[in-house]
């Protein structure tokens, strides 16, 4: 049976994108990401609790990343976790979990994010593939009183 690696995140940018330029035009930029969760507890104080992700992007966006992305910004992430496995200098064996981005959406306001225009915009990761995907999707059907079959009804 196949599996489901997807994670969704929505938060704030805890610093600045560090963008790595690597051999063969290869580009990868890490960032810190900052989602809050809140509630009451037992005697109604509101409770913040903060959770950090690193996530992972490369290519494309990795570079409209460095462009536009700084720290405070919100963003909405879909990607997949990725675990690396090393041993540090010590010989000791060490786990990071990171997020793999497959696709974001810059969100708030323009001042927030100085480039964007309006709403956000949606930066997927380019997947090399034998035949193209469909990007588009069919027109929502037009459900107006002004419809042009109104001449047809009895009433």
């Amino acid at each position: 049976m196949a599996g489901v690696n997807k994670v969704i995140l929505l938060g704030n940018l805890g610093a600045d994108p560090e963008v790595k330029y690597l051999e063969g035009d290869n580009v990868v930029a890490n960032l810190r990401l900052a989602t809050t969760e809140s509630y009451k507890d037992r005697n109604g104080n509101r409770v913040d609790q903060t959770e950090w992700h690193d996530l992972e992007l490369w290519g494309g966006q990795a570079k409209i990343a460095e462009q536009y992305l700084k720290k405070g910004n919100q963003i909405y992430v879909e990607g997949k976790i990725k675990s690396d496995t090393w041993q540090d200098e010590q010989g000791q064996n060490r786990k990071r979990t990171k997020i793999r981005v497959l696709s974001f959406t810059m969100l708030g306001s323009r001042q927030d994010n100085p480039g964007q225009e309006g709403g956000g915009n949606n930066y997927q990761q380019s997947r090399p593939s034998a035949a193209p995907a469909a990007t588009s999707q069919a027109p929502a059907p037009d459900l107006s009183p002004s419809s042009a079959d109104d001449d047809d009804l009895p009433f």
